[in-house]
C-alpha cells in the first residue's frame, strides 16, 4: 500500500485524513518502535515553508565522513567529505560508500532472540561499544547493518535471530558518541529491512542517521515491477514505467516527503533536521528513551526496553511459519481488517449507525452508543474519568440550552471531504440553533446564500431536491466562511454571505499537507465550486493547513 504506489506515482499515497487506530502504547498489536514517534511542527510562530513552490531553496544534501572544529577554517582536512544528493541509498550506491577512500566499518545489528528482553539490551550495549572502538581506531563513516553478522559477513534473519530496530540502534549510537565525545569523528549509515516510509527515514535522520539503505523497500519495488499483474498493466498503457524508473519513483517519493517533513519546521536543510530530535515520543519510558533517544519529550510513560523486545519477538515470530505456523498476515494498521488492529470508523459500528438514521431505529441507535462506550482504549482521552463527587447544580442555575447551543460550531469540513447532502444538513441545523456552521475552504454553492421560501407540505424544495425536513425561512450557507490563500471557490458573494470571515494566514497548526481531495472525487459540481476541472486532484496549499486560524474577522 505505501512502497507499490510510490514506485508506481513518484509521490505518497494518499490515504484518508486522520488516523482512526490506537496509539502504540495503547495498541493490542505490536507496533514497529517508530509508531511511538510523532512529528514535531510550527504552529503560527515560525511560518512553514512550501516544498511544492520553494524547493529551490531546499536540500537534502547530505555528507558523510569526519568534522572538523566549525570554527577552524584553514585546516583543509576538514574538507575531505562524501557528498550525497540524496540520504536515500539503493545497494549500489551502499557498496561505492564501502569501496571510497574513506575508512569504513560495518557494524551488525543482530542479536539472539533466546536470550531474552536482557540479549536486547546488552545488543545495544556491544553496538556501542564497537562504535566508539571503530571511531577511536580512525574509522569515518559507521555501517549499521541487520543483514551482517558479527563477523561483518553477510547473512540473513532466522528463526532464533532478530536485530536491534534501527531506530534504536541508530539513536542509541548517536548518544553514545556523544557522550563519549566523538560524534563528530565519523557519519553513521543504516543499512536495513525495517525502513520504508517517509516516516521512517525521517526519524532515522533526526536520530543522527547521515544516509539510509532501505534494502528490502529496494527488493519489494523490484517484485512489484516484475510481477505478473504489473507487467500486464505496463502492457496495457496503465503503467509506464521501466524497473530502473520505478525505483526512481520509489527515491522520488521518498525525497519529496522528507522536504514536506522539513518544510513544517520552516526548516529548508537536511543538515539542519539531522539529529534534531524534531519529535515527541507518546509511551516511550524513562529506561529506554535514556539508551537511544536522550533529550526527547515523553510527557507520558510506557515501553521498557523489555517491553521492546517482546514486541521485536512478537512481530519476529510472524515472519517465520515454523513458529506460527501461518501465512504472513495483514494486521490491519491502513484499513480495517476481521481480527486485525481496532479501528474507531469500523463496519459494524457504521452499520448501526446508518440502520439508526436509516430506519429511524432507537434500537440500533443504543446499539451504536453501546459500541462507542465499550470501544477498546484507543486514545489518551479514553483513560479519563469524571470523579462526580460535587453535589449536582440545581437546573435553574444553568443557562438554557437554547443559549448554550448558539456558542456550537462545526468544524471546518470542506464541501467535497464530506458528502453535499452532509455540508448543507450541518449548515441549516446549525443555523436554526443559532450557531456556526464553518464552510472549509472549498467554497459554497450561490443557490445555498438564499434562504428558503419555496418548501413544500412535504418538506421538500425544488432548488433542494436531495433535503427532506426543510422549513421556509431555513438557510444552507455557512455563517462561518474560510479563505485559504483565496484558493478555492472565494468570490465576492462568498465573502459577503458569511457572518464571520475565517482567514489562514502564514503557517501550519497540523503536520503534513493541507487536505487533499483524489481527482476522483473531483466531480463536475466539485470542480465548479474550486474553479477547477473534474478529475484534477486538488490540495490545499502547504503552509496553510490549519483549521485553528490566524485571524478572524466577524461581521
Amino acid at each position: 500500500m505505501v512502497i507499490e504506489d510510490m514506485a508506481a506515482q513518484g509521490k505518497e499515497p494518499t490515504f484518508c485524513m486522520g488516523d482512526d487506530i490506537p496509539l502504540a502504547v495503547l495498541s493490542s498489536k505490536p507496533h514497529l518502535l517508530y509508531d511511538y514517534f510523532k512529528q514535531r511542527f510550527a504552529q503560527v510562530t515560525n511560518p512553514a515553508i512550501d516544498p511544492l513552490r520553494e524547493t529551490l531553496v531546499m536540500s537534502l544534501t547530505s555528507q558523510l565522513g569526519g568534522r572538523g572544529n566549525l570554527l577552524e577554517t584553514t585546516k583543509s582536512e576538514f574538507a575531505h567529505l562524501m557528498k550525497l544528493d540524496s540520504p536515500v541509498l539503493n545497494d549500489g550506491e551502499l557498496n561505492q560508500v564501502r569501496q571510497s577512500e574513506f575508512a569504513i566499518a560495518n557494524l551488525s545489528t543482530l542479536f539472539k532472540i533466546a536470550e531474552g528482553p536482557s540479549g536486547l539490551q546488552r545488543a545495544v550495549a556491544e553496538l556501542c561499544q564497537q562504535a566508539t572502538a571503530a571511531v577511536r581506531a580512525g574509522q569515518e563513516i559507521l555501517i549499521l547493518s541487520d543483514r551482517l553478522n558479527p563477523s561483518g559477513e553477510p547473512t540473513s534473519l532466522s528463526s532464533d535471530c532478530s536485530y536491534i530496530p534501527p531506530l534504536l540502534a541508530v539513536g542509541a549510537v548517536h548518544h553514545h558518541l556523544i557522550r563519549q565525545g566523538l560524534r563528530m569523528k565519523a557519519s553513521i549509515v543504516i543499512d536495513t529491512a525495517q525502513c520504508w516510509s517517509t516516516h521512517h527515514f525521517a526519524c532515522l535522520i533526526g536520530y543522527g542517521a547521515s544516509a539510509i539503505c532501505p534494502y528490502l523497500a529496494w527488493e519489494t519495488v523490484r517484485h512489484w515491477w516484475a510481477s505478473t499483474k504489473t507487467q500486464k498493466m505496463i502492457e496495457q498503457g496503465k503503467i509506464s514505467t521501466s524497473l530502473t524508473g520505478a525505483q526512481s519513483n520509489y527515491r522520488k517519493a521518498i525525497d519529496g516527503g522528507l522536504l514536506k517533513v522539513l518544510s513544517k519546521m520552516g526548516i529548508s536543510l537536511l543538515s539542519s533536521y539531522h539529529g534534531a530530535q524534531i519529535f515527541e515520543a507518546i509511551g516511550i519510558g524513562s529506561e529506554l528513551l535514556q539508551l537511544g533517544f536522550a533529550g526527547t519529550v515523553s510527557r507520558l510513560g510506557g515501553l521498557t526496553v523489555a517491553d521492546l523486545a517482546q514486541e521485536i519477538v512478537a512481530i519476529h515470530s510472524r515472519a517465520f511459519p515454523t513458529l506460527t505456523g501461518k501465512k504472513l498476515e495483514n494486521l490491519g494498521f491502513f484499513n480495517y481488517k476481521p481480527g486485525g488492529e481496532y479501528h474507531m470508523n469500523n463496519p459494524e459500528m457504521s452499520k448501526a449507525l446508518h440502520k439508526a438514521v436509516g430506519e429511524k431505529s432507537h434500537d440500533h441507535y443504543q446499539l451504536y452508543q453501546t459500541l462507542i462506550a465499550n470501544r477498546p482504549i484507543t486514545a489518551l482521552r479514553d483513560l479519563l474519568d469524571f470523579k462526580g463527587d460535587r453535589p449536582s447544580i440545581p437546573l435553574e442555575s444553568v443557562e438554557p440550552v437554547e443559549e448554550i447551543v448558539k456558542r456550537f460550531c462545526t468544524g471546518a469540513m470542506s464541501l467535497g471531504s464530506l458528502s453535499r447532502e452532509a455540508h448543507e444538513t450541518l449548515a441549516i441545523a446549525m443555523n436554526r440553533l443559532g450557531g456556526k456552521s464553518n464552510s472549509g475552504e472549498g467554497g459554497e454553492d450561490p443557490l445555498r446564500f438564499k434562504g428558503f421560501d419555496d418548501v413544500d407540505e412535504t418538506g421538500i424544495s425544488p432548488r433542494f431536491p436531495h433535503l427532506k425536513g426543510l422549513r421556509n425561512g431555513d438557510t444552507a450557507s455557512s455563517a462561518i466562511k474560510q479563505v485559504a490563500s483565496g484558493r478555492f471557490g472565494v468570490t465576492p458573494e462568498y465573502l459577503m454571505s458569511g457572518q464571520q470571515l475565517e482567514i489562514k494566514v502564514s503557517q501550519g497548526a497540523k503536520p503534513g499537507e493541507g487536505g487533499q481531495l483524489p481527482g476522483s472525487k473531483v466531480t463536475p459540481y466539485i470542480a465548479m465550486l474550486r474553479r477547477s476541472k473534474p478529475g484534477v486532484s486538488l490540495i490545499s496549499p502547504p503552509p496553510t493547513t490549519t483549521s485553528t486560524p490566524l485571524k478572524t474577522w466577524r461581521s
